[in-house]
């Protein structure tokens, strides 16, 4: 096979040549853009899965459904430890600044965009005694008007956001439209933020304002809204996202290979199947090795397996090794017990053994260890986003199979 017209893609965020199985997401977000350009309250939208099931790329598809509707957008990643002031401030400048052309009233725009850099320039540190900050820590937005005063500068993130966000919905009511601003690892924005955001849209959505937000998290993304504002659960819409049925499966796979003329054996689709889990990531990779190792169409099992130890010796290093590596000594220890327990609970390639969630109490039992003195490693892997808390007690890892990459490895 011509490893050229290789249609697969399994990149981090890169949308696949076939997006299948998220037919019911775009249509949730149809509707959501049309209830909003009609004038009638809607809820924004989180996105929650484990890694590796397509949340960036539904999240990039999204973004580019509301650019078709004539939305105003920006997109942000969080990072631990960042303030949420300046990179939400990015978003919107980009937001607004695709709706400026449409427009009447220039002045008004200017006016949003004093507003918006007072907002960002707020945040700016100074130095010692008071002492300007040094130009790396300056925001250099390219805005030309002047800062304004008295709206949205309080230094309080609550108050401030609140504000911003909702003079940005009245530009958008101003040209008949809408705000969508799109926040990836959601779960990684600070406590402080978080509320602020929660609280801004709980405003907007009192307002019926037309300005969302779409967020991208790990399972545990629910729990940390909620922690933030009692009322998130009612806030947002929220939509998991798993992986794909073995129909989905098949279409991502056949359907890029179709347009090729090269078809698949049904065994090679069934050994396929159970080699990805359905999970979309591991679709291409796996689908990607096989198209290079094939000989000829139609694609059989026998190339499936050839194949294979590739897509996995790949895995192994870019997509489970990368993470094993941040960890450290007593961190990857912690993981290790994670991964013997889940395998106890459940047999290989039987139940999901890989997400089966492990109370913390039997990990210490295992390592002969204290709960309290574990909780360091636990705490630490969870800020890298390698594992999580779903509920309380019991910890899972956020990447799939990543159990069985664990047991595998040499201790």
């Amino acid at each position: 096979m011509d490893p050229v017209r290789n249609p697969y893609a399994p990149g981090a965020g890169q949308r696949p040549p076939e997006l299948a199985g998220r037919g019911r997401e775009l249509d949730v977000f149809d509707v959501v853009l049309e209830r909003i350009a009609r004038g009638r309250p809607e809820r924004s939208l989180m996105l929650t899965g484990l890694r590796g099931v397509g949340k960036t790329v539904l999240l990039n598809t999204l973004r580019s459904e509301a650019i078709n509707h004539l939305w105003g957008t920006g997109k942000i990643e969080a990072r631990p430890d960042q303030s949420l002031r300046r990179p939400i401030a990015a978003a919107l400048h980009m937001a607004v600044r695709e709706l400026a052309p449409r427009h009447r009233a220039p002045e008004r725009i200017d006016a949003f965009l004093g507003v918006l850099k007072a907002f960002a320039q707020r945040s700016t540190p100074t130095g010692r005694g008071g002492a300007a900050p040094k130009l790396r820590d300056r925001w250099q937005p390219g805005i030309d008007v002047p800062a304004s005063s008295g709206r949205a500068d309080s230094g309080d993130i609550e108050i401030d956001l609140v504000e911003l966000l909702s003079d940005a919905a009245a530009v958008a009511t101003d040209v008949g439209t809408g705000i969508a601003i799109f926040i990836d690892e959601m779960q990684d924005v600070g406590a402080e933020d978080v509320s602020a955001l929660c609280a801004a849209c709980h405003e907007l959505s009192q307002l019926g304002a037309p300005l969302i937000v779409v967020g991208a998290g790990l399972p545990h993304l629910p729990a940390v809204l909620s922690a933030a504002k009692s009322y998130s659960e009612r806030l947002y819409r929220y939509q998991r996202i798993d992986r794909l049925d073995r129909i989905a499966a098949d279409q991502a796979l056949c359907a890029p290979a179709e347009r090729e003329e090269v078809e698949y054996e049904q065994k090679a689709l069934d050994l396929l199947y159970e080699k990805s889990g359905g999970y979309p990531y591991f679709v291409q990779a796996y689908g990607k090795a096989t198209w290079d190792h094939a000989p000829r169409s139609p694609i059989t099992a026998a190339d499936v397996r050839v194949a294979a130890p590739e897509a996995e010796a790949e895995l192994a290093v870019g997509f489970f090794g990368s993470r094993f590596e941040r960890a450290t000594p007593a961190e990857r220890e912690y993981m290790r017990a994670m991964a013997t327990l889940a395998l106890v609970d459940g047999e290989e390639g039987g139940r999901d053994d890989m997400d089966a969630a492990v109370p913390t109490a039997e990990i210490a039992r295992a390592l002969g260890r204290k709960p309290a003195s574990l909780s360091p490693a636990r705490d630490a892997l969870i800020k890298k986003g390698l594992i999580y808390s779903g509920e309380r007690g019991t910890v899972a890892f956020t990447v799939p199979h990543f159990g069985r990459y664990l047991r595998t490895q040499p201790a």
